[in-house]
């Protein structure tokens, strides 16, 4: 009988559901067994703020064990990977990916434009932050951390103390929490973080057997997409916690299929707010990732960057977790 494959995983909620799912799928699509592997990251043992910790923080771990070789695959939320490729280390497949929008969750039902003045709103992530002040709404704007039942319970638990988060819609579908939803955010008002709702997975170069393998999961419309929004990223020389929000959608143009990549840099106050967007064929998607931050570094991004540790009074840069 063949040995079954290790999967490392975090030992969050999510993090299992997600890496569940994948394994279920490569099962389903092969017929190799799979195995889940807790993997303990500095990320979940610390409760700083992520920004302090450093970027990969939730991955290196994970990483460290496939080098190792105790591990024999890996499943990672894309965008807390960092932009640089790890040396010996290869994205196998980046599966069809979740709705990558925000959702808010709200007191009694209500909807994002619903919320009075004044009305605590938590989020965990700095480009959210920036995005609910850039609105103008007055909103108390209060960084927590936490899985997602704990955000949850800030909003919903007999202890609440917030009227409102927000969360990755992708988070709450795969945990089946989208019930929970109150209003799910338009991108032009909350712009997602590149790559959200997409996994990476991640095996050893030299495995090739095992590439081959794992490329049963490849939703390439998922990995054009994904490496704009990523190459964005990487131009701007941002980590995943800066205030960069990008959104790439694959749709059929004159000439065949299409990406329409928008981005965003947001000031941690709201007071700047640059956004963008270009389009280009799939095949070019890096090259349109890297074009679209170079005009956003045209327009002043690199000086909205550079104060990213100021998130405003009373505000907070917390952790990454979908």
């Amino acid at each position: 009988m063949t040995a079954p494959l290790r999967l490392g995983t975090r030992g969050s909620a999510l993090a299992m559901a997600q890496s569940g799912q994948i394994a279920e799928a490569l099962t389903a699509a092969t017929g190799r067994p799979v195995e889940l592997v807790e993997v303990v990251t500095a990320g979940d043992r610390s409760s700083a703020p992520v920004h302090r910790l450093g970027v990969g923080v939730f991955v290196s771990a994970l990483r460290d064990a496939l080098t190792a070789g105790t591990i024999d695959f890996a499943v990672h939320s894309y965008k807390d990977l960092p932009t640089a490729a790890a040396p010996g280390l290869h994205i196998a497949a980046v599966p069809q990916r979740q709705d990558p929008r925000d959702a808010l969750v709200a007191r009694d039902g209500r909807t994002l434009a619903e919320l009075p003045p004044g009305a605590r709103v938590g989020t965990g992530a700095l480009r959210r932050i920036a995005q609910l002040h850039a609105l103008g709404m007055q909103l108390e704007v209060t960084p927590i951390r936490g899985n997602v039942d704990t955000r949850l319970g800030r909003v919903l638990g007999p202890d609440a103390d917030l009227d409102a988060v927000v969360l990755a819609r992708a988070g709450l579908n795969r945990l089946g929490r989208a019930d929970v939803i109150t209003e799910t955010l338009d991108p032009m008002l909350m712009l997602p973080a590149p790559a959200q709702g997409a996994l990476a997975v991640e095996c050893r170069v030299d495995d090739q057997d095992l590439v081959e393998l794992l490329a049963v999961l490849d939703h390439a419309p998922s990995r054009a997409a994904v490496t704009a929004e990523r190459a964005l990223l990487a131009t701007l020389e941002a980590g995943c916690s800066a205030p960069v929000a990008a959104y790439g959608e694959l749709a059929e143009g004159e000439t065949g299929e299409e990406i329409y990549l928008r981005g965003a840099v947001i000031s941690p106050d709201g007071t700047r707010d640059l956004r963008l967007s270009r389009t280009g064929t799939p095949a070019d998607a890096a090259e349109i990732g890297k074009a679209l931050a170079a005009e956003l570094l045209e327009l002043g991004a690199d000086s909205i960057l550079g104060q990213e540790g100021h998130a405003g009074p009373g505000t907070q840069q917390f952790g990454s977790t979908e």
